[in-house]
């Protein structure tokens, strides 16, 4: 029997050929010529890129017996994953393989704009000795502000302890607890940013999080105020960053990310207190050798037809097929829990009722942790490190199965304890024999509301008129609400409702709309695809 053909497309480590093995007919090809890699794609098991080659729809069009697709590294732009995913394919990428390498360039970061040290050393490699002229500052007893206390935000507090520093950080999901062990104080953005002489940045980029920081945030820093960010473009507002550092608002930045890259004809390139590195996160030989390492685990994994821990798009691997569909239903689930989560989580609950309990329902843990933390780390999240994501923030994870389920044949549900004392809960079932997502709890309320890519989450007190204030603001501002549901506990208290509406809605929107109807809470959830 001929061995499964696995196609390498750009360079990668020796080590990604050992880990692959003897059992596959490895093939090398240039990924970025692409009528060779069309060709090579059609008769492929396996495909493993790194940034340079893009399989889209029409490479994937190409391929009649490609399993899986590994990214040797984090990001995945270059993959459309959605029709991967349509196609059957599993996407894989090594969400881990380079957070010590991206949290050792922050420093770097930091380091160099205290020192000045590429300024420095283009000057004396010209021959200059203008000791005088780069006079820098020190990082002890200097407040340093991260922004962001995932995995690689935490590496960052770790190795900066040593530096005497004082050390703050914002992050609205990591409680108290677990900041007191990196020897972090917990502030809000604005305080951060007024308190700091040096920041660095290490959060997901999100709806929430573009633009993050602008005129608004610079204008409340010190005038001494170094600023990083390698963790994603974008997140500070880059036109606002230019006007910082041109009228000496801020003292320097160091970026290793941008909007757009690479960056030409960015206003940014012609300052001279800001130094710039071409996206080097992963760039480092122990990155790349971890990244083809892992990747080439899950290819064997994926061929083997057994789970596979860092796929982004779906479980492989041996999972009943009444348990499989359940699987992205958590996920977007996690998705709305975490949307209306507060303060940070110190407990969750996954619970799986009805008759699916019959089977092994672990991966419904990991399809809950990986929707809850998707949009709140900066680091890919997949099966493999969402419990570690957890167990980093202190908190309490627990499956909870029961063969009884009252109303529905299957019912899931994630619920939580928060660091201010609050309960939040969220459950979804599947119906019918097309297996329709749908939302049927929300903190208690009894709703059923298909899953949606937008949903608009409000509380409020039931009164007469409210659904046609909210109903007459989004009108006007051309929302389209496609569905809608109220549900209340008792006539004239607290009543909830759900809106699916197609397209997302401005905060000064929702902040008008709170106004309006006195809502306890109200909230955008944005549901992403898996």
């Amino acid at each position: 029997m001929a061995k499964p053909i696995v196609l390498i497309a750009e360079e990668l480590s020796p080590a990604t050929v050992e880990a692959l093995g003897p059992d596959f007919d490895i093939r090398t090809i240039d990924g970025t010529d692409r009528p060779a890699l069309l060709d090579a794609l059609a008769d492929a098991s396996a495909i493993l890129i790194r940034s340079a080659t893009h399989v889209d729809a029409e490479a994937i069009a190409a391929s009649k017996q490609l399993k899986v697709i590994a990214r040797a590294g984090v990001g995945l732009d270059n993959v459309d994953i959605k029709a991967a995913t349509e196609a059957g394919i599993m996407v894989v990428n090594a969400p881990t393989s380079n957070v010590i390498s991206a949290a050792e360039l922050a420093i770097g970061h930091l380091l160099s704009l205290a020192r000045f040290i590429p300024d420095a050393n283009h000057s004396a490699k010209a021959g200059e000795w203008k000791r005088s002229k780069f006079t820098g500052v020190e990082l002890y007893e200097k407040t340093i502000g991260i922004v962001g206390l995932g995995r690689i935000g935490t590496l960052v507090a770790q190795r900066l302890a040593g530096f005497g520093a004082e050390l703050v950080a914002y992050d609205p999901y990591v409680t108290p607890a677990r900041a007191q062990q990196l020897g972090v104080t917990m502030l809000s953005l604005d305080e951060l940013i007024a308190q700091s002489d040096f920041i660095t940045i290490h959060i997901p980029k999100t709806p929430e999080t573009t633009g993050l920081i602008g005129a608004d945030q610079f204008a409340k820093a010190k005038p001494t105020l170094r600023i990083v960010n390698a963790s994603r473009g974008g997140i500070i507002d880059e036109d606002a960053l230019y006007a910082a550092l041109k009228s000496k608002r801020i003292a320097g930045a160091g970026l290793d990310v941008f909007v757009n890259e690479p960056p030409t004809g960015s206003p940014l390139l012609s300052l001279d207190n800001i130094q710039l590195t071409p996206h080097l996160g992963a760039s480092t030989d122990e990155a790349q050798e971890k990244a083809g390492v892992s990747v080439a685990r899950s290819v064997r994994l994926a061929l083997d037809g057994e789970l596979v821990p860092d796929a982004v798009n779906v479980a492989g691997g041996v999972i009943d097929t009444s348990v499989r569909p359940g699987i992205p239903l958590m996920e977007k689930l996690g998705h709305v829990f975490a949307g209306l989560a507060d303060s940070p989580l110190t407990s969750v609950d996954v619970e799986v009722r009805g008759e699916i309990v019959e089977f092994d329902v672990s991966v419904l843990k990991l399809a809950a942790l990986k929707g809850i933390f998707s949009n709140i780390v900066s680091e890919s999240v997949s099966y493999v490190n969402a419990p570690l994501l957890a167990e980093q923030r202190g908190v309490v994870v627990r499956l909870v199965t029961d063969p009884v389920s009252e109303e529905y044949r299957n019912l899931l549900t994630i619920r939580g304890a928060l660091s201010d004392g609050s309960q939040i809960s969220v459950s979804g079932t599947l119906t019918g024999t097309k297996q329709v997502e749908k939302i049927v709890e929300i903190n208690g309320y009894d709703v059923e509301v298909p899953v949606a890519e937008h949903l608009i989450v409000m509380i409020y007190t039931d009164r007469p008129g409210i659904v046609a204030v909210y109903g007459k603001e989004f009108g006007e501002a051309n929302i389209n609400i496609a569905g809608m549901q109220v549900a209340r506990q008792s006539a004239g208290g607290q009543a909830l409702s759900v809106l699916t509406v197609d397209s997302p809605v401005p905060d000064h929107l929702l902040d008008r709309v709170r106004t309006a109807i006195d809502a306890d809470l109200l909230r955008e959830i944005d549901i992403v695809e898996v």
